[in-house]
């Protein structure tokens, strides 16, 4: 080796990084074989930076944002280490590193998996969340014996899953303590991540990292759950926890497949869904125009406060069919056209030859009052019930 060269390669350089990546955490300063440092060297450490001097395989010299010209009374543990007195006694050969000390934000988080949480609403329940969070460096020497080592870079993607495990399990335990119902986490985003960031501290911390934030963005219910709130919601539209509506409002969902599926076929079974679906639109009314919990129930025996409600036989099938109905609910057969038992007053069919509630002989094909319905005598000129002439 020439002087020229060996006289080039201890000249005074300057020592500086300039940061043009979003991810960089540690960048090793390249120096070649070919490369030493002599006293006057210049380091320059920006803003949001820290470097540090590796001298036999040791951390040694960490300096702050500044600028710095290189001798003996600032590279203390250097000059021990090397033995050196007032000056450089030879150039030194070692490594430099810079250490990224801005913060590193909007790295998301998630939970892989349910967390299982108590609720006093639902039982057990189980949730998923997910966020983000931003860390930074504030120990660069820790980071790199814990983590960095000395390799010649090392990026937020390294470290990234191993602080994003930190999060979820401390999210974890901070929902298991606070025992918050499921319903009311969503009022409570900020204090979870408030919480979640003070339980990881100590964790970042032996990392030489310090967690600056911790943000939840959501926080998802299982599907059962969900769907239940849905429901609930539909009933509060009518009235706030009256089951009755939600049943009548379920019922008339159901109407269209009921309609679709009536169960058989011809008019017989168009009659059937006729009558469910005027059935089903009566309990949809009862429920929209206030039904409440205490309306007696269609099951309840009747007694002098709840007497039941006036009805008819169905002569198609014999079912019981409220008073003024025109259809059967059982069968939809039609049955606003009667003939009223001059004895009970009970409605027949017009083709019966007897009263269908107390026997009273009726005669086939008898004549019925045009007003009324009424049976008329043989030659009746008059209605007996209204007096309407016929």
């Amino acid at each position: 080796m020439g002087i020229f060269d060996k006289l080039k390669r201890q000249l005074p350089k300057v020592i500086e990084w300039s940061d043009e990546s979003s991810n960089t955490i540690v960048y090793r300063y390249p120096i070649t074989d070919r490369e030493e440092i002599m006293q006057g060297s210049q380091l320059t450490v920006r803003e949001s930076q820290k470097a540090i001097f590796v001298a036999k395989g040791q951390i040694a010299d960490v300096f702050e944002p500044g600028k710095y010209k290189l001798h003996t009374d600032n590279l203390p543990i250097l000059t021990r280490l090397f033995s050196w007195g007032y000056a450089f006694e030879s150039p030194y050969k070692g490594e430099i590193y810079f250490v990224n000390t801005k913060q590193f934000i909007n790295q998301p988080w998630g939970t892989p998996s349910p967390i299982p949480v108590r609720d006093k609403d639902f039982g057990m329940a189980r949730i998923r969340a997910r966020g983000t969070f931003s860390f930074r460096v504030n120990d660069p020497a820790k980071l790199m014996r814990e983590l960095s080592g000395t390799g010649s870079s090392y990026k937020t993607e390294d470290v990234y899953e191993q602080l994003k495990q930190i999060i979820v399990h401390n999210f974890a335990d901070s929902i298991g303590e606070a025992k918050i119902p499921v319903l009311d986490l969503a009022a409570n985003y900020r204090e979870f991540g408030a919480i979640t960031k003070e339980h990881a501290t100590a964790d970042f911390d032996a990392f030489g990292i310090e967690v600056t934030s911790i943000f939840i963005e959501g926080i998802t219910l299982p599907d059962e759950v969900s769907k239940a709130l849905d429901s609930r919601t539909s009933v509060g539209m009518f009235s706030e926890g009256d089951m009755n509506k939600l049943i009548g409002f379920q019922t008339a969902q159901a109407i269209p497949e009921a309609a679709k599926n009536p169960g058989g076929g011809g008019m017989a079974a168009m009659g059937v869904g006729m009558g469910m679906g005027f059935s089903m639109m009566k309990n949809v009314s009862d429920a929209l125009n206030g039904s409440n919990n205490n309306a007696p129930s269609n099951n309840a025996p009747s007694s002098p406060q709840n007497p039941p409600a006036p009805s008819v036989k169905c002569y198609q099938c014999g079912a019981a069919v409220p008073a003024g109905s025109k259809f059967c609910g059982v069968c939809g057969a039609v049955v606003s056209v009667t003939v009223k038992c001059l004895k009970c007053g009970a409605a027949n069919n017009p083709s019966a030859k007897f009263c269908n509630t107390c026997g009273e002989k009726l005669g086939a094909g008898a004549a019925v009052c045009k007003k009324c319905g009424a049976a008329l005598g043989d030659g009746a000129r008059f209605c007996p019930e209204c007096g309407a002439p016929n």
